[in-house]
């Protein structure tokens, strides 16, 4: 099996950081701004930080990783055509928790290989979402 280093693997937990600080920041406006939902939103945020403070616990911060970033030779940067298939708030919103739910479970995954016991608060984070996607997705 070949090994892979940890920069390959820095980079992917970039990108799923990235990835998911964005979605959950969409999920959280749509809470804020369109439901006017204080607890919601409050614990959107909660998830926020709680995922940056994950991520320094790794031993990354997201300043840090941003010397795995490959953009220019990112094979899959391009966007498909389902991304600009939004037809309502609900399709916003239901597309980034999608987002968040995925990102976060690669989070999960690679941090196993850099730092096991990060990878439970991830877990935590991830199932933190699911509770909150259900308290929108009733509301829409």
């Amino acid at each position: 099996m070949r090994k892979i280093d940890n920069g390959r693997i820095f980079r992917i937990i970039d990108a799923n950081l990235n990835r998911t600080k964005e979605g959950l920041r969409v999920c959280e406006d749509v809470a804020r701004f369109i439901f006017d939902n204080r607890k919601v939103t409050a614990e959107y945020k909660k998830v926020r930080h709680a995922l940056a403070t994950l991520a320094k616990a790794c031993g990354k911060n997201t300043k840090s990783l941003i010397v795995y970033r490959e953009i220019e030779k990112d094979v899959g940067r391009r966007s498909t055509s389902l991304e600009f298939r939004r037809e309502s708030a609900r399709d916003i919103f239901y597309a980034n928790s999608q987002r968040v739910k995925e990102s976060i479970r690669v989070l999960e995954e690679f941090t196993k290989l850099t730092n096991p016991k990060r990878a439970e608060g991830f877990k935590r984070l991830r199932y933190r979402i699911y509770a909150l996607e259900k308290d929108i997705v009733k509301k829409f």
